[in-house]
């Protein structure tokens, strides 16, 4: 029987809370190669290969079946493929990495507090001022589809690579899709989100790949991870 192949975040404090739950569950992580080592094992079920990975890439490879089962970010399932939450089972919310990905407005836009007010603005903008509103987020799938939701068409996506939150105050953007834990960093930059923005409450999963050839040997191994992770889960 091949190893059922769990992936988990590389780095960082993903990677330690990470380890915490399976340690409390008794099933210890380990890093034989040290950080740079993209292998590990799961101590207490032989039969569990661990990769680590960065987060958005263990949604991408979940989606595709490629491993078969990961600890990321729900909003990362979302947005990594039009299909990715078709594609996965939410066996198990972790109790950490809770963040919405929201709509975000510069407080000086009074007028503006439901996207029904966003879209009567990208409707004026391009007569007003000679372009389409921009929207700076990280998130280009999630918004065009939370956007076409709300019948907002004249828009433009400027993908962003540094801090999202900065755009407007720096005439890079009008508008944010970012997430977000407090609110308190879209706060200090002058933002606000909409009544109705926020497009999606995310936090860390273990995720089940739908697209992994499992075996009835393998499904055995994934019940048995499943249980030790959900009794720790329910605890917390």
């Amino acid at each position: 029987m091949r190893d059922v192949i769990l992936a988990v975040p590389s780095k960082g404090r993903l990677e330690e809370l990470s380890r915490a739950v399976f340690a409390e569950a008794g099933l210890s992580i380990t890093r034989p190669g040290g950080a740079r080592s993209y292998a590990g094992a799961l101590e207490g079920i032989d039969e569990v290969s661990v990769r680590f990975m960065p987060a958005g890439e263990i949604a991408r490879e979940l989606v595709r079946g490629t491993v078969d089962l990961g600890i990321t970010g729900v909003d990362l399932i979302h947005e990594t493929a039009e299909n990715g939450p078709e594609s996965v089972v939410l066996a198990c919310d972790l109790g950490f990495g809770e963040a919405d990905v929201v709509v975000a407005i510069p407080d000086a836009w009074i007028d503006v507090t439901h996207m029904r007010d966003l879209s009567d603005v990208a409707s004026d903008f391009r007569a007003r001022h000679g372009r389409y509103l921009r929207v700076a987020t990280k998130y280009v799938n999630l918004t065009r589809r939370y956007f076409a939701e709300h019948g907002i068409a004249e828009y433009r996506i400027v993908e962003s690579v540094g801090a999202t939150e900065a755009a407007p105050a720096s005439g890079a953007a009008d508008l944010i899709v970012d997430i977000t834990s407090t609110g308190s960093t879209l706060k200090a930059n002058g933002l606000r989100i909409l009544v109705d923005g926020t497009i999606l409450k995310s936090s860390a999963h273990l995720i089940v790949s739908r697209g992994s050839q499992w075996s009835p040997a393998q499904r055995l191994v994934l019940s048995q991870l499943l249980d030790a992770i959900g009794v720790v889960a329910n605890e917390g």
